[in-house]
């Protein structure tokens, strides 16, 4: 479930290193920084005496992970600064003195030896923009000397040629109706600018490690100049944080938010800024991207944007000033009501919020474990004024519909959990809003929450204008397996039997994709109750008996393994597999939600899917949903811990050091769904790894993570794949078409929009970095169009 990433949870790319669960915190599958194996240490429970090991254990020990997540590891004092720098993009609460403190007792009392070199681009100006063909730069000041913003009335313009919301429409089905860009032409496609914005993460040296002092970011000017501590013994390297961010394109103006704490308004044809707002003292911007609300005479155009630390903020579109009148001069608070009884709880945003006529409608991210924090309620704001309009209790009180799923007295109270921490989308004719709502704490053990836990893992619709609940459909009942739903749902119709019906799909973590009547909840293809194995649990736990399954389409990633299934790629490929599969005395394999227990298991997919928070695109004339997956394994473990009680332990079933599955390819897949139908349309392998192909092997596809989109054109765009390439393939067929090397993985949804010149430009966002462990650089926004 996504919440607050935990800083050293998923560090794991040996094959064999463990991750324990409950050093996640809530900000689920989003993605790590890549890390070098930690080195072997005792286990140990407690951290060790020294300047600042109070400030480490309030700050990386409670909420978000377990103290052993920290104690466990060591690195160098360049990774622990890029460590605790992630953990302060996923929320981690402190001043930048006391992340200083942090960062020096950890590399003094935890150190190794440095693994990671410095991200490509170190020492880059924080945000810059430059245009390689022509070799200009673009301004990039408080305030460019661009063209002023525009705001029209012509909302078919902004719908036309634009990008206008995350998912182009409302109801999420990132289809852009712009044809310049074909199959025939795509690969003409040349990079005509770029964004990179680096922020600055102090490194403590050597020498600085055994005292304190020094305040980190203390003195740092906006463009990120550098800050020395005491002595000048501290330095201000640039390294990568990752992004996710997809930009929007209103009114022929780019908006978007910077891994440098930046919101910008640029030019979409040249990168050139128009304004220029600085994120200060509130956390980092959400990790996927803003929303855009068109004012209503009272008050002006407004971009709105939420961050880590738990704010809503509203900028004047034209200007990049707060909007005075929203909130507190432009910002709201979403943490008052919510974590007044846990102060140092992790809460804020990783998503956009939506908007629905003249409300902004927020999820959050809340923590993964321990079971009891911050709820994770939908709420809406008033556009104008950001007075709470509605909140919508994801998990039910006495007395409201649902709350009889959860069988045991007072197990509902404080639970956190059931929080949108993914993508909403909008039904604006019906005025329905879906919220694809995640998992309930703790995610793997629910020995203390008997019953189906409404709503948790639960696709709800609500009446958008009052909060009010219409519908819900539980994708995953009791859920123990961090199955959350996170993935936008899709809107579209759906002819069946001559019918046409409002239909919404919405894609899992498990590979399965669930079609249904958007104003009923109705299942079009069907859906079965199917019996799922009850035994290898731990004593105390409560499985459901039963999960649900789409008769159509078939599920879109492996959903189960045997051992004759064990890849062969080659010699030490196959023993370092065949290892992993022995660990543990040997570990229970099998189908879909297999049991878990003090026995390891290995299942399909792992917490990663699967699919994703990336979601689908779809065409509606080819009548496809485009959807990609991976399928990668994951071993399951419980262990007792005398602090918590039963926790989680998983690892990754793969080669990490090349990030190679252990099962038989593919590893990563492109397919497209017919959904009137329920059919596969296609189906194609995704990325590639080079060393593979020099074996002979072309079709193993790679592990990945982020969207794509289509276009009326013909054309499905999408990054995602650890061979750090963005592609084009031929929507009809899933023929690939065009690739180009980007420098990382681009986990992110890209967009395309015809500037004020005529061209369509694609654009896509590239960091790298996440979960599964791949290498980060200084985040870039990439545009491309056709010469």
């Amino acid at each position: 479930m996504a919440r607050v990433a935990s800083s050293v949870v998923l560090l794991a790319t040996a094959a064999c290193t463990l991750v324990t669960i409950s050093a996640t915190a809530r900000m689920q599958q989003e993605p790590q920084p890549p890390q070098a194996p930690p080195q072997a240490v005792p286990s140990r429970t407690t951290l060790p005496a020294g300047a600042g090991r109070d400030l480490v254990q309030r700050m990386c020990g409670t909420g978000c992970h377990a103290i052993e997540m920290v104690t466990n590891h060591r690195y160098s004092a360049p990774q622990w600064a890029e460590i605790v720098d992630s953990m302060v993009v996923r929320g981690a609460v402190g001043t930048p003195e006391e992340i200083e403190i942090v960062t020096k007792y950890l590399a003094t009392h935890l150190g190794g030896t440095e693994a990671v070199p410095p991200a490509p681009g170190a020492g880059r100006s924080e945000t810059s923009a430059s245009v390689p063909d022509s070799g200009t730069v673009p301004s990039s000041g408080a305030t460019g000397p661009g063209r002023a913003v525009e705001v029209a009335a012509s909302h078919g313009r902004i719908a036309d040629a634009g990008w206008p919301v995350y998912g182009h429409d409302p109801g999420g089905q990132r289809y852009s109706p712009l044809t310049q860009i074909t199959p025939e032409n795509v690969a003409k496609l040349r990079r005509v600018w770029t964004l990179t914005s680096t922020p600055p993460v102090v490194v403590p040296s050597p020498e600085a490690t055994s005292s304190e002092g020094g305040s980190r970011g203390a003195g740092a000017s906006s463009n990120g100049a550098a800050a020395s501590g005491a002595n000048g013994a501290s330095r201000t390297k640039r390294r990568g944080r990752m992004s996710q961010i997809t930009p929007l394109v209103i009114n022929d103006v780019m908006y978007l938010t910077t891994a440098a704490n930046q919101a910008l308004a640029l030019e979409p044809e040249t990168g050139r800024t128009i304004w220029q707002y600085d994120i200060q003292d509130m956390g980092v911007p959400a990790l996927r991207g803003l929303a855009y609300w068109p004012g209503d005479g009272e008050a002006p155009p407004t971009i709105f944007f939420g961050t880590s630390g738990g704010f809503l903020i509203g900028l004047n579109a034209r200007t990049g000033q707060p909007v005075s009148g929203f909130g507190q001069d432009g910002i709201v608070s979403l943490r008052d009501g919510m974590v007044d009884r846990f102060p140092d709880a992790n809460y804020g945003l990783s998503s956009p919020p939506v908007v629905y006529k003249h409300l902004v409608i927020t999820g959050s991210r809340v923590q993964e474990q321990p079971s009891h924090g911050p709820a994770g309620d939908v709420r809406a704001w008033d556009a104008r004024t950001g007075e709470l309009v509605w909140t919508f209790r994801t998990i039910p009180r006495p007395g409201e519909l649902g709350h009889d799923t959860w069988e045991e007295p007072d197990s509902w109270k404080d639970r956190s959990g059931a929080n949108v921490w993914g993508l909403m989308t909008v039904d604006v004719e019906h005025g329905l809003l879906f919220l694809p709502i995640g998992s309930v704490t703790y995610d793997y053990y629910g020995g203390d929450r008997k019953g189906a836990n409404l709503f948790g893992s639960t696709l709800v619709a609500l009446d958008a204008p009052t909060g009010r609940r219409k519908w819900h459909f539980q994708t995953t009942h009791h859920d123990i397996w961090d199955y959350d739903l996170e993935a936008a749902p899709t809107l579209m119709d759906v002819t069946r039997n001559g019918q046409r019906i409002p239909a919404v799909a919405q894609m899992t973590k498990q590979g399965l994709l669930f079609i249904l009547n958007r104003l009923t909840g109705e299942p079009i293809h069907g859906v079965e109750e199917r019996r799922m194995p009850q035994d290898g649990f731990v004593p105390s736990e409560h499985p459901w008996p039963t999960q649900p399954f789409p008769v159509k389409p078939v599920p879109l990633a492996r959903n189960g393994f045997d051992p004759s299934e064990l890849a062969n790629i080659n010699p030490a490929h196959r023993q370092l597999c065949e290892a992993l599969l022995k660990k543990d005395g040997g570990l229970r394999t099998g189908g879909p939600y297999l049991p878990f227990g003090y026995e390891p298991s290995l299942l399909f997919p792992g917490t990663l899917g699967g699919g994703n928070w990336h979601g689908t695109s779809f065409n509606p004339e080819l009548r496809y949903l485009f959807v990609n997956t991976q399928n990668v394994g994951e071993v399951y473990q419980i262990v007792d811990t005398p602090e918590q009680g039963p926790m989680a332990q998983r690892w990754k079933f793969w080669d990490g050091d090349k990030y190679w599955p252990c099962q038989q390819p593919p590893w990563g897949e492109l397919m497209a769904v017919d959904v009137d139908t329920g059919e596969v349309g296609w189906r194609v392998p995704l990325g590639q790894f080079e060393a593979l192909e020099k074996l002979g092997i072309t079709d193993a596809g790679t592990p990945n993570m982020g969207g794509s989109i289509a276009t009326a054109g013909g054309l499905v765009f999408i990054g995602a794949t650890l061979d750090n390439k963005f592609r084009a393939f031929d929507a009809r067929t899933g023929r690939e078409v065009w690739s180009t090397d980007v420098g990382a993985a681009a986990h992110s949804v890209p967009i395309t929009y015809q500037g004020r010149d005529g061209r369509q430009y694609v654009a896509v966002m590239v960091s790298g970095g996440g979960f599964l462990g791949d290498p980060t650089i200084p985040a870039t926004l990439n545009v491309y169009a056709l010469p």
